[in-house]
């Protein structure tokens, strides 16, 4: 092949990638491997769009895209992006953090690990975030607890459930201290939508660990669990070298967390939209009779918001 044959497939290549930004796709449909939590299996993704990104051989829970798992328990054409200007910066000026953040950006289409938006699950409206864990182990750093607290903050304000789906490894370490201040800020905002009368659903997904685990992902009102899910604070590895003493077989994962009362309930993905949809309405505010016998909702009805 010559030389400015070669450069000129290059440039045709280069030039295809940039039509791909520009349509909005970005790089998600670059050909990624994705390896199985259960059973090591190294597996192409574009193979899994589309199939729930289940392992063939398995049938275990693979990492699942942000937008796929919205599309998994949205109703079609009813999600809503909120908060998308909020972009993850380099406080700390952290070598090498800039690199790592266009990077995620690149194999995401995102600009933070958090999605944020609104939709309704099978009719019923409901503030919806989540953690992608493709971006940066789907830490948390100052922009994903700032997406986190404003989501709780909407649906306080609109009178609408909360739905936040976590798979992270913790606190980003790259932005040291001021990471480790969403784990309280994030806990404060949950804490006053909860108040407020709110509903708060956490949906715990493989790994959902660290400052993560340790705030928000802890506190909902009902928590849910994908299957095999590894939840909790710190690895087992550390852990046994911190007590020094042998733990118990697979005692971190959401069967065992469900065994012990840590977890409500283990969901199949392919549950997951009808189970959020029948929760969400148990928690619909009943209506109370007005003075000509006409009912009305006792908070206003959140569908209308």
């Amino acid at each position: 092949m010559k030389l400015d044959e070669l450069f000129h497939r290059k440039r045709q290549t280069w030039n295809g990638l940039l039509r791909l930004r520009k349509d909005g796709r970005g790089m998600r449909g670059r050909a990624q491997t994705v390896r199985c939590p259960r059973c090591n299996a190294v597996l192409p993704a574009e193979e899994l769009e589309g199939s729930l990104w289940l392992c063939p051989e398995c049938r275990g829970c693979l990492p699942m895209p942000a937008e796929e798992r919205i599309a998994l328990v949205a109703d079609p054409g009813s999600f809503r992006e909120l908060f998308p200007g909020l972009k993850t910066r380099n406080p700390l000026a952290f070598p090498g953090y800039e690199e790592s953040l266009l990077k995620s950006r690149d194999v995401t289409g995102e600009a933070s690990a958090f999605l944020a938006g609104v939709c309704r699950i099978d009719g019923e409206k409901a503030a919806v975030g989540v953690l992608d864990g493709r971006f940066l182990m789907g830490s948390m750093g100052t922009a994903e607890g700032e997406k986190i607290a404003r989501l709780a903050e909407y649906a306080a304000g609109h009178r609408i459930p909360l739905v936040i789906f976590s798979a992270s490894g913790g606190a980003r370490m790259q932005e040291g201290l001021f990471s480790l201040l969403q784990m309280a800020k994030t806990s404060a905002a949950v804490g006053r939508f909860r108040d407020a009368g709110g509903l708060f659903v956490s949906v715990l997904l493989h790994p959902a660990t660290g400052g993560v685990s340790a705030s928000y992902a802890s506190l909902g009102d009902i928590i849910l669990a994908e299957p095999d899910a590894l939840i909790g604070f710190a690895g087992p590895r550390v852990i046994r070298q911190t007590i020094g003493e042998t733990l118990p077989e697979g005692f971190q994962h959401a069967e065992f967390q469900l065994e012990h009362g840590m977890v409500d309930r283990i969901v199949e993905r392919s549950e997951l939209k009808t189970t959020l949809a029948a929760i969400l309405r148990l928690h619909r505010p009943c209506p109370a009779k007005t003075g000509d016998g006409r009912r009305r909702g006792l908070r206003g009805d959140a569908r209308q918001h």
